[in-house]
C-alpha cells in the first residue's frame, strides 16, 4: 500500500521554501513541493494540507483550483502584504507570516503525522460496460461498514444505472449530486454527510432519476473533503470515460481496482482504461470476474494488463437475485464476493492499523 499523502507546498520562492522545509523537518514530516499551480494540480485534493506561498496566490486564483480545507497562505512580511487580499478568494483557512508564525507552522506540520485523521479511499472502475464494478463498489462499502468503518459510497458514473438501486435505497431521502452543483469545496462535513441518504454508518452520494448530468468538479471536491474529515473509508464507483471529477477522485485514492470480465475483448478494452487510470493513481490492480468462456486465467489477464491481480470473482447468481429484491451485495457477509471485499478492505486499512499500533 502507498504511504499516506504528504503536505503540499506550492511556491517558487526559494527563501520561503527553505524556511518551510526547515519547519517541516522540525515538525517531523516530509512534504511534497510544487513550484506553481500546474505542478500542484495532481496533488491538490489528495494532500492533507496545502501551503500556498504568497508568490503563487495570484497564480492559484487564475488556475481556479478546487476549494479545499486546510489551505494556508504563507510568506514573509514583504510578500504577504500584496497577497492578503487574495486569501479569501483562494479559500485560505489561515494566514501565516514568517518568522512570527514559525512555532504555529511547526505545530501544523506535526499534526499531519497522524494518518488516522484522513479517510482511506478506494476507486473502482469497470474495464468495460457491465463488468460488475458497481456491484464490487457497493459490496466494498457494505463490507467496510460491517467491519466498523464509517463509510461514504460515491456514485460518480452517470451512466451506471445508480448505486441507490444496487443498495435498494431508491426510496431513501437525501441530497443527490444536483443539489451539490453549487458547492465550493468548503462544506461542513457533518452537515453534508447528514444531508445525504444514509443508514447507520453508510452514506451514499448518487444521482437522481430526473437527469444524467456529469459530476461538477467542485461538488466532487466538496464531497471528498467532507468525507476525508468525517468518514473512515470512501469507495468511489468511477466512469470509464474519466471526467475532471473522476480524475479528482482517482488522485485522492490510495488504490484503484479495475474490474475485468475474463474475456479477450474485455481485456483489450481494459488495457486502454488501465493506461489512463495509471496516470492518476499510483496503485492500480485488477479484479477478474468469471466465468471465463475461453478459459482465460486471471493471472494471464493481469499479466497482459501489466497490473497486479487483486482478486477474482466467481459467478454468484444469489447476488444479482438479492439486488432485484432490494438486498445489497455482501449484506449477509457470506459468499465469494463478501470474502474478497473483506480482504480488500483489510488491505486498504492495513496502514492505519499499523500506525495505530506504533
Amino acid at each position: 500500500m502507498p504511504a499516506p499523502r504528504r503536505p503540499l507546498i506550492v511556491t517558487a520562492d526559494q527563501d520561503l521554501l527553505d524556511d518551510l522545509l526547515r519547519l517541516a523537518a522540525a515538525g517531523g514530516t516530509e512534504v511534497d513541493v510544487a513550484p506553481d499551480p500546474a505542478a500542484a494540480r495532481a496533488r491538490w485534493v489528495g494532500a492533507p494540507m496545502v501551503l500556498v506561498g504568497a508568490d503563487q496566490a495570484a497564480a492559484c486564483l487564475r488556475a481556479r483550483l478546487p476549494r479545499r480545507s486546510r489551505l494556508i497562505l504563507v510568506g514573509h512580511p514583504e510578500t504577504m502584504r500584496p497577497a492578503f487580499q487574495m486569501a479569501d478568494l483562494i479559500g485560505a483557512d489561515n494566514l501565516a507570516v514568517l518568522p512570527e508564525a514559525d512555532p504555529w507552522m511547526v505545530d501544523q506540520f506535526a499534526g499531519r503525522a497522524d494518518p488516522l485523521s484522513t479517510a482511506r479511499t478506494l476507486a473502482v472502475i469497470g474495464g468495460r460496460g457491465g463488468a460488475g464494478a458497481s456491484i464490487l463498489a457497493t459490496g466494498l462499502a457494505t463490507t467496510a461498514v460491517r467491519a466498523g468503518y464509517r463509510t461514504l459510497l460515491v456514485d460518480a458514473d452517470p451512466l451506471g444505472g445508480g448505486l441507490d438501486l444496487v443498495l435498494g435505497w431508491e426510496q431513501v431521502d437525501g441530497m443527490r449530486w444536483p443539489a451539490l452543483a453549487g458547492a465550493d469545496g468548503r462544506v461542513d462535513p457533518p452537515t453534508l454527510l447528514g444531508a445525504l441518504p444514509h443508514r447507520g454508518d453508510l452514506v451514499l452520494l448518487s444521482f437522481d432519476r430526473d437527469e444524467l448530468p456529469g459530476v461538477p468538479v467542485e461538488a466532487m471536491a466538496a464531497a471528498l473533503d467532507a468525507a476525508r474529515r468525517g468518514r473512515d473509508v470512501i469507495v468511489a464507483d468511477l466512469p470509464r470515460q474519466l471526467d475532471d471529477a473522476a480524475v479528482l477522485a482517482l488522485q485522492a485514492a490510495e488504490r484503484a481496482l479495475l474490474v475485468v470480465p475474463a474475456e479477450l475483448r474485455a481485456t483489450a478494452s481494459a488495457a486502454r482504461i488501465a493506461a489512463t487510470v495509471s496516470v492518476h493513481c499510483d496503485d492500480v490492480a485488477v479484479v477478474v470476474r468469471g466465468p471465463a468462456p475461453g478459459r482465460l486465467k486471471a493471472r494471464d489477464i493481469a499479466r497482459a494488463l501489466g497490473l497486479p491481480l487483486a482478486g477474482t470473482l466467481r459467478p454468484e447468481p444469489g447476488v444479482c437475485q438479492g439486488i432485484e429484491r432490494g438486498t445489497a451485495p455482501t449484506a449477509d457477509g457470506k459468499g465469494p464476493l463478501a470474502d474478497l471485499c473483506r480482504r480488500l478492505v483489510g488491505e486498504l486499512m492495513e496502514t492505519v492499523t499499523k500506525a495505530a499500533a506504533a
